[in-house]
């Protein structure tokens, strides 16, 4: 129904940004994603003048007649959920799904057994109907090459245009309602698509194979900075639209990350071409400022109203479901989608509570202790499934307190992860062991020894290190550049509490080995530029999951120091060397052995001091039906948000 990113749509930061998508990092849980996200307008890279080179492409006849073609999926994710829940046990019925308080993991199977149902014919679908959902935050850019935030991917992914996504289970996929037909060569160096010839912008303008070329050609500008949307697209040699609706897309060498690299976002060709020129940033000019605000959009729905901080207002179009009179794609559910804008977490708990939306993400402390009530099953139910999201400490490598592994490790030991996970999250969460979930391919098969505090064997580190205290003071210091350096330094975290108690946790574990650590809560923006320019010590963040395992590449190498989002600067050539490997195995058993092995390096040189995998819980009203859950939640997967709707009253 919308595009989906490759990413943690890359993995998404959340308040949010995503490659794996990075979530979390900045705001509450309900601010995270999975999305890919990705990064924002204002992120600097080192590019080349020129990203594409003149290419003349064959003939479409001559490369068909050369070419061994394999036809590809082209599905409508809707009714892959149809026949997957067509195989699947109903554990309960509705009415006893409503009547149902979640307590138990029993309890929590048949209320998304019962509920999580799409409707049986359109007449239990009411059409007319809105939705109120919690937004944690305002948009900033409604572009779809911009977006950078968890509310950014909601709202743009309804509006946007795509051709591409992928199921629950990180299927790639074709979507049907945008392509005829999809096609990659034996030797993997060509895909070919037939796009429909019944799509159209919101402004009428028919939507076609040169808005792609046009798409692709700007990301590729230098100029245009949106390094994510760069990330894997740049590993497409050329894109050639051989009418209106045929294209080939010719890769520079055959990948097993080629089918990710062609689902890149597309804007409208007649709406950018020529103010493009004019300003490189999307945003400024007096012409991209009105788009911004009233977009053309490609998607089933439009932007209908922006009220700042407090709104934003999507309305169905029907010139995305009709052609000529004929309906030609499944109508959206929803004839309305308001996201109301509700920073705080218990404010807009209250709002679930009295009616005023209809959805939010729960942290574990709403979980645990205010939803239990009859105030809050009066008008909601709540259900939770495993996402593949996990938190961390992030060490900046290029500072001298964590340029060594000892004191990275150090930190790790030093840390109360029972503490967290039993008392500050409630016991809800699992701890993280390195950058794959358990449940992944990825994951290595070896057991990995997960940390737990021990003051022991952190003081034993910090000393083999070099870090004592030389002066008496109580404070571990360092001579440095001949100098002594205390070891102070300052995490930074969203303003959002429970971040922030999770941190002061650390400054207080710190306290007891000599370390003083100070907690620095930012605002969004602020914090986001300060990890974007390595300006800072150590961060609290946190990262989605992205469709394919290389999309954390953009995380780990060497190159995503400067061009990516590898922010703490960490740098290993053996990383950099199985990320290589990892893109050109095609075998899926050895595929997902190079990404294990990257698994076990990381977890060895703990860049990260790894926290807890943060599973989806959710509070959904009761006259929702139709939501499942995927590693990137509930949403940000086929058909994600596209199953849910209201049924209709008879």
């Amino acid at each position: 129904m919308s595009r989906l990113s490759r990413f943690s749509l890359g993995w998404l930061f959340a308040f949010t940004v995503c490659s794996m998508c990075l979530v979390g990092c900045w705001g509450g849980d309900e601010d995270s994603a999975s999305s890919t996200g990705d990064t924002t307008a204002t992120e600097t890279e080192a590019v080349p003048e020129v990203l594409l080179q003149p290419f003349d492409a064959p003939p479409l006849e001559e490369l068909d007649a050369k070419v061994k073609w394999v036809e590809r999926p082209v599905l409508d994710t809707l009714e892959l959920l149809r026949l997957r829940q067509a195989n699947e046990e109903v554990l309960a019925t509705t009415e006893e799904a409503l009547a149902l308080k979640n307590k138990t993991k029993e309890d929590n199977a048949k209320i998304l057994s019962a509920l999580g149902r799409l409707p049986e014919s359109d007449s239990d679908v009411d059409w007319d109907s809105s939705i109120y959902r919690r937004a944690s935050g305002d948009v900033k850019t409604t572009n779809p090459l911009l977006v950078s935030s968890t509310i950014e991917f909601n709202v743009v992914g309804l509006t946007s245009f795509g051709l591409f996504g992928f199921d629950w289970d990180f299927n790639p996929l074709a979507s049907s309602d945008t392509v005829k037909s999809w096609h990659s060569s034996e030797d993997g160096m060509y895909d070919k698509v037939v796009m429909r010839d019944d799509l159209v912008w919101s402004d009428g303008v028919p939507i076609t194979a040169h808005d792609v070329v046009f798409s692709f050609q700007t990301i590729m500008n230098p100029k245009v900075p949106v390094p994510a949307q760069r990330s894997g697209t740049d590993q497409i040699r050329w894109i050639e639209a051989y009418d209106d609706h045929t294209l080939v897309y010719f890769h520079k060498e055959p990948l097993a990350t080629n089918t990710w690299n062609l689902n890149f976002s597309v804007i409208p060709k007649h709406i950018y071409d020529e103010s493009l020129h004019e300003d490189y940033t999307l945003q400024d000019s007096k012409h991209h400022v009105k788009h911004e605000n009233a977009p053309v959009t490609g998607g089933p729905y439009v932007i209908s109203a922006r009220k700042p901080k407090r709104e934003i207002v999507l309305t169905r179009r029907e010139e995305y479901y009709m052609y000529k009179g004929k309906q030609v794609r499944p109508k959206p559910y929803f004839k309305e989608i308001r996201f109301r804008i509700l920073e705080e977490s218990n404010t807009a708990l209250l709002a679930l509570k009295n009616g005023e939306i209809e959805e939010m993400e729960l942290l574990p402390e709403l979980w645990m202790t205010q939803t239990d009530g009859d105030d809050f099953y009066k008008h909601n139910t709540k259900v939770t499934g495993v996402e593949w999201v996990s938190f961390h400490f992030n060490w900046n490598t290029k500072t001298p307190f964590f340029n060594d592994k000892k004191v990275r490790k150090a930190m790790s030991y030093a840390f109360d992860h029972e503490e967290l996970l039993n008392t500050l999250l409630y016991g809800l969460n699992t701890p993280c062991l390195g950058p794959f979930h358990p449940d992944s391919k990825m994951y290595p098969k070896e057991k990995l020894t997960p940390y737990k505090q021990d003051f022991d064997k952190a003081e034993d580190l910090l000393e083999e290190a070099g870090w004592v205290d030389n002066d008496g003071d109580g404070i571990r210091d360092k001579l440095i550049g001949g100098k002594f350096q205390k070891f102070e330094f300052t995490i930074l975290c969203a303003t959002a509490q429970e971040r922030i108690d999770m941190c002061t946790l650390l400054k207080e574990n710190l306290d007891q080995l000599g370390i003083i650590c100070h907690v620095r809560p930012l605002e969004f923006p602020v914090l986001m530029d300060k990890m974007l320019k390595h300006d800072y010590q150590a961060a609290f963040a946190g990262w989605g999951t992205g469709a394919d395992p290389d999309t954390s590449s953009n995380i780990w190498t060497t190159n995503a120091i400067k061009n990516g989002r590898n922010y703490g600067s960490y740098a290993n050539k053996e990383i950099d060397k199985l990320f290589e490997e990892g893109k050109r195995e095609f075998d899926p058993e050895k595929r997902a052995a190079i990404y294990a092995k990257i698994h076990k390096i990381l977890w060895e040189d703990q860049p990260y001091t790894w926290l807890y995998y943060r599973n989806s819980f959710y509070g959904f009203n009761k006259k929702l039906r139709g939501y499942s859950f995927s590693p990137r939640g509930p949403y940000n997967y086929g058909p994600g948000f596209g199953s849910i709707y209201k049924p209709a009253m008879h």
